[in-house]
């Protein structure tokens, strides 16, 4: 059927710079959401164009890009290429987990040639294709609703309110994926603590995996990283072929110190994050099952047993 004027104006068609576990996955549910994505990444293999300025000059203008690559150095040099590339008007959002600090850096930078920016703290992991990504959005009211068919498109099924937010302004985003992510590391934690006593009182326990499988309707501690333990624990109920080592990549700590700088208490979260450098000095039930969880929620690596 042939659309009209107004349904090709009301199109919207972004480019994405970063197709790795999240990126693909994100296009993927852009595109079949109705949003046209021309995409780039360094892997040729799953690359729309071959250069960042290949990606720029496939967009229409005004342009949207939507940087999803690592934080830090790899993102500074997105937005150093970009920024000679993009014109007035054009707008860049980085929806990787850059600390808030640098939004401020990159929109500042962005700033003189009028191109604008936004930052988006996404949450959903490897399973966001399927269910959806919460969103934490820092940014101009009129750029969040110039790009709601995107954020409409990303976010679970169901209330917007429940899966998006607009935060704040250029910042805020990043700052509440911050907490969110202190918040998850305190809790994948609980759980994880839960099922090493669980597991070392086998005399009482008989069956662990269903203990933790009977908690998911009804009780007070019911939640998706429960659900995602249970999983872990039927691949693997002893957790026999992961290591007990735990990475982190920033955002815990990240809280800590801004709960230092603002007097706020946060013993759990702080926690937390000790005991995952307390798995890089020995091998820790309680750390295999942390590990499990990031790995089932988040696709982060593991290390096999020797």
């Amino acid at each position: 059927m042939k659309r009209s004027q107004a349904e090709r104006e009301n199109e919207m068609h972004i480019g994405l710079i970063g197709l790795g576990k999240m990126g693909n996955n994100m296009r993927a549910r852009l595109e079949k959401k109705g949003i046209e994505v021309t995409g780039y990444d360094t892997n040729p293999d799953v690359s729309d164009v071959a250069t960042v300025a290949d990606l720029v000059a496939a967009l229409p203008t005004p342009r949207v890009v939507w940087i999803m690559v690592p934080a830090g150095a790899v993102t500074d040099a997105v937005v150093n290429d970009l920024e000679p590339l993009l014109e007035r008007g054009d707008l860049v959002i980085d929806g990787g987990n850059s600390r808030f600090t640098e939004d401020f850096r990159h929109s500042e930078q962005l700033a003189p040639k009028g191109v604008d920016f936004m930052d988006a703290g996404v949450s959903g992991g490897v399973w966001g294709l399927q269910n959806g990504y919460g969103l934490m959005v820092g940014g101009s009211a009129a750029q969040v609703e110039r790009v709601m068919p995107v954020f409409d498109a990303l976010r679970p099924d169901g209330p917007r309110d429940e899966g998006f937010v607009h935060v704040g302004e250029v910042g805020a985003g990043h700052y509440a994926k911050m907490v969110h992510n202190g918040i998850e590391y305190a809790l994948m934690q609980a759980y994880a603590e839960g099922y090493e006593l669980l597991d070392t009182r086998k005399d009482i326990i008989k069956d662990v995996t269903g203990t933790f499988k009977a908690w998911q309707r009804g009780t007070v501690v019911r939640s998706w990283l429960l659900e995602l333990l249970v999983r872990a624990l039927e691949q693997d109920p002893e957790f026999e072929h992961i290591e007990g080592y735990v990475q982190d990549s920033g955002e815990g700590r990240w809280t800590i110190e801004e709960a230092l700088e603002n007097a706020v208490p946060v013993p759990t979260i702080s926690a937390s994050i000790f005991a995952r450098f307390v798995s890089r000095q020995k091998d820790s039930p309680a750390m295999k099952a942390v590990a499990a969880l990031r790995n089932q929620f988040g696709g982060h690596a593991v290390k096999a047993v020797d």
